[in-house]
């Protein structure tokens, strides 16, 4: 009987507890004081039974629900960074308009340094004869014309003593003629002995000019070699019939020496130069270009050279000047001459380089540099700058260079963008959604 009287309380209260809640905790104690566990109610009802004013003291109060993760501020704030001005500037973060602008395309090929070709010379010995002097050694700097050997040879002694008795002779025919022609106008000498005498002066006259012809063809100035003559006339114990002063054809340093003081000179069989000079301000690079990336060079394009063997620190910028259009028959590359500047005399003929030779120029609407990308949750982005700080935006990447990519979306020209030490701004990103999730 007792049993049965429980479990009718017990219906009767679980019905009236879902209904009244008030009634709920009367049937509780009379199923304690009957020795049966208290029925588990809905949660409307323990929310109800909370403290008789409609709150449940296990719970929050309403209002304070989810307080601990509360944004503060709008929605999609976890996209943003606030920063002033004066902290923007106090980090170091450089802001740029992102603007059109142009991709430069490249090819790497190895090239080797070589001495250009037009700033090359040898001092040949144009005359037989022996070197009596040496006035340089191998690496001294010399300026064009200046003078670098000195010979001692009987055919310029010869050349020179011809056009020195050629120009006496002339002067005195000239003499005698003149005078003839004088006594021609006094009627004091006859028509044939003024024309004897300006035969023989033009005969003299054209044996000067042949012999001043080989001094030409020696390299030899008359004017010089007349007034080297009065010198050694005017101190008896000196002769400079027999020198021939070998010059410098061009401003350079002497990179070779290939005789020494004594040597025999200029006939068959003899050393045929004596120095060679080389302009190395400017030297050239031999590339060797496949043939499948040769259409794309063109003469003019800019390159940039790094040496292969030194960590590519050093760099130099260079220019195509010559494409060749025949194919080298056991490699079937181009060759592809390339002129770089070497003004502190770094780049030494025979080293190994390494030159990106620009093959393309792409112009795109909207040009974003490397260092404003950064990575975030696996999609690529740059920081906007907005009047708060910075928003994260995720781009669109098209084509791209050693520097930049095309935007293709999610950006338009003219806003500004971080572009130096955006990596902060990321880092900034991260710790402030860290603080969210806490």
């Amino acid at each position: 009987m007792r049993i049965l009287l429980a479990a009718v309380l017990v219906a009767a209260g679980v019905l009236v507890g879902a209904t009244v809640p008030a009634v709920s905790g009367l049937v509780r104690d009379l199923l304690a004081s009957a020795g049966w566990p208290p029925p588990a109610f809905t949660p409307a009802a323990r929310h109800a039974e909370g403290d008789g004013h409609g709150h449940d003291h296990g719970e929050p109060a309403h209002g304070e629900a989810g307080k601990g993760h509360a944004h503060s501020g709008p929605e999609g704030e976890e996209d943003h960074v606030r920063m002033t001005p004066e902290q923007v500037e106090g980090q170091g973060i450089g802001v740029a308009k992102a603007e059109a602008g142009t991709l430069f395309r490249h090819i790497l090929v190895p090239g080797t340094i070589t001495p250009d070709a037009d700033r090359i010379a040898r001092v040949p010995a144009r005359v037989a004869g022996t070197v009596s002097e040496m006035r340089k050694r191998l690496g001294d700097d010399v300026a064009k014309g200046e003078i670098v050997a000195v010979l001692d040879s009987r055919e310029v002694a010869d050349a020179k003593s011809e056009y020195l008795t050629a120009s006496v002779k002339a002067d005195l025919e000239r003499i005698n003629f003149e005078r003839q022609q004088k006594l021609l106008a006094s009627r004091s000498a006859s028509e044939a002995a003024f024309q004897n005498a300006r035969a023989v002066f033009l005969e003299n006259q054209l044996r000067v000019d042949l012999a001043r012809q080989k001094l030409s063809a020696l390299g030899l100035d008359a004017t010089e070699v007349a007034a080297a003559q009065k010198r050694d006339e005017a101190a008896p114990t000196t002769s400079s019939l027999r020198q021939y002063e070998l010059r410098s054809p061009l401003t350079g340093r002497i990179v070779e020496r290939k005789v020494d003081v004594g040597t025999a000179v200029g006939k068959e069989g003899d050393p045929a130069d004596l120095y060679t000079v080389a302009d190395l301000s400017t030297v050239w690079i031999e590339l060797s270009v496949p043939t499948s990336e040769l259409a794309k060079v063109r003469e003019g394009a800019s390159v940039t050279v790094t040496p292969r063997r030194e960590g590519g620190e050093r760099h130099e910028r260079g220019k195509v000047i010559f494409v060749s259009p025949l194919l080298n028959a056991e490699t079937r590359a181009a060759r592809v001459v390339v002129a770089l500047p070497n003004a502190g005399l770094s780049w030494r003929p025979g080293t190994y380089v390494t030159a990106e030779v620009e093959i393309a120029q792409d112009r795109v609407p909207v040009r974003v540099p490397k260092t404003a990308l950064q990575t975030v949750d696996g999609k690529r982005v740059v920081f906007v700058r907005t009047p708060e700080g910075f928003e994260k935006r995720e781009v669109g990447l098209g084509r791209s260079d050693d520097d930049a990519f095309e935007a293709a979306s999610g950006l338009e020209p003219g806003e500004e963008i971080a572009v130096a030490n955006s990596f902060l701004l990321k880092a900034e990103l991260k710790k402030s959604e860290a603080d969210h999730d806490h």
